[in-house]
């Protein structure tokens, strides 16, 4: 099992930069047995995946957020992070660090399976 306790956020101007971390907490398990993913959820709109890491590295993004956030993670300290660069209103959201047990891809972590684990959520507001 794995919890997932976020941080960071905030609000910020369309143009600039906020990141979000998600701390890991395992039981029985590590890393390797997990891809993570960072989706969002706007009122009123469906959650949307953001991007997906597996234990290799591998990454994806959402076309949407592609060249402008980067998804990276440092294992000593069992943290994800969401960089995100040249925010735009469009971006505002909570959002949310996910883990999907293995056997995964980015692809599988993108569509969130029932087994995935969620964090608490976290809002991002970028004013115009």
């Amino acid at each position: 099992q794995v919890q997932l306790m976020q941080s960071g956020g905030g609000s910020v101007e369309a143009g600039g930069s906020l990141s979000l971390s998600c701390t890991a907490s395992f039981r029985n398990r590590s890393w390797r047995d997990y891809c993570f993913g960072w989706f969002r959820q706007a009122p009123g709109k469906e959650r949307e995946a953001v991007a997906a890491i597996t234990a290799d590295g591998d990454t994806r993004y959402s076309d949407s957020v592609k060249g402008r956030f980067n998804f990276s993670r440092d294992r000593r300290k069992n943290t994800l992070y969401l960089q995100m660069n040249r925010l735009q209103p469009g971006d505002s959201a909570t959002y949310y660090c996910a883990a999907d047990p293995a056997p995964c891809s980015v692809v599988s972590m993108m569509e969130a399976p029932a087994d995935t684990e969620w964090g608490q959520g976290t809002q991002v507001t970028v004013s115009s």
